[in-house]
């Protein structure tokens, strides 16, 4: 079958570890099956795999992808869960086995033309959504959707603060949260990005760091050191972050007095389970919110992908299709 995969692992040139071309078709071991993939979706994850984070190198070569959408074995469209873990050992919640991992960490990945994964992880692909459309959603839109529904705790009409906007988990909340009724603000250094995040449905958009008309009741943090202080200053008293990442750095000054003196929460999010991307799913239906798709490239024409996710030149989801 034809894939593609991570061949080494190079920090400093990541795309030089990248390589397409045919590989043996995936062995499915016990509970498991295979899935003949239809669309799957990139994500910031496989650019850091081929950085070395997340995979290592004794399991190279290693097929790149989380997110995928197609046919089992019995011809039902399906999408796929890319949390591959075991539910008891997190409590009833896969995200929190501590030996959790995503597909192309230790188990071959999406870009290919077949995938083998755990059984429970495989759900009905509902008939309004593309399988374009339904691969964009099981990492970036599910960590939207975990956040602002699980992690957020506050209602639809409360003010919550993107930082990052154009980023895929950025653009998931500001659809999501718009759909369900949030007021959505974002921020981000591109002009073009505020201008492209308030046509998605963000009600202001403002620089990074800048100056708030009011207080938020959340903020969604992905960018971590560039906008903590801001994050921060951003909140109400007893306001809320929530923290999926830390792409500019994951160490910023803590500012404890400001936590404390205004009772704040800081609270961590990975993911989501499998009942939430069913509902996710059922979201999806429901509303008519659909995922923004940048470009829909061949599989064989991955490399044009991963280099506009490297620099920063899509707004919005890039899809592969063998």
């Amino acid at each position: 079958m034809f894939a593609v995969t991570a061949a080494r692992i190079d920090a400093e040139n990541p795309l030089s570890g990248l390589e397409t071309g045919q590989r043996p078709d995936p062995l499915a071991p016990a509970g498991w099956t295979t899935v003949t993939v239809k669309a799957a979706a990139l994500n910031h994850h496989d650019i850091w795999s081929l950085r070395g984070i997340g995979l290592s190198a004794d399991l190279l070569p290693m097929i790149l992808g989380c997110d995928a959408a197609g046919f089992d074995q019995d011809g039902n469209e399906v999408v796929v869960h890319a949390v591959v873990a075991d539910p008891d050992a997190g409590g009833g919640d896969e995200t929190l086995d501590p030996r959790r991992s995503l597909l192309s960490e230790r188990y071959d990945g999406t870009f290919a033309e077949l995938v083998a994964v755990p059984r429970r992880n495989l759900l009905p692909k509902p008939a309004a959504l593309s399988f374009e459309e339904a691969a964009c959603l099981p990492t970036a839109y599910l960590t939207a959707y975990r956040m602002l529904f699980d992690k957020a705790g506050v209602q639809p009409g409360a003010t919550i603060l993107v930082q990052g906007a154009g980023g895929g988990v950025a653009t998931a909340l500001v659809l999501l949260g718009r759909a369900a009724g949030y007021r959505m603000w974002v921020t981000s250094r591109s002009e073009a990005k505020r201008d492209a995040a308030l046509k998605l449905g963000a009600d202001q958009a403002f620089p990074t760091g800048g100056r708030l008309p009011e207080r938020v009741d959340v903020v969604m943090e992905t960018v971590g050191q560039a906008t903590w202080a801001h994050s921060l200053r951003s909140l109400r008293p007893g306001g809320r972050i929530v923290v999926s990442g830390a792409t500019s750095g994951e160490i910023p000054p803590a500012e404890l007095n400001r936590v404390f003196f205004t009772q704040l929460s800081v609270v961590g999010s990975t993911m989501g389970t499998r009942e939430q991307l069913a509902r996710l799913l059922r979201f999806c239906e429901q509303t008519g919110t659909r995922p923004l798709i940048d470009r829909v490239l061949p599989l064989a024409s991955a490399a044009e992908g991963f280099a506009a996710m490297m620099h920063g030149t899509h707004t919005g989801k890039i899809v592969f299709t063998p």
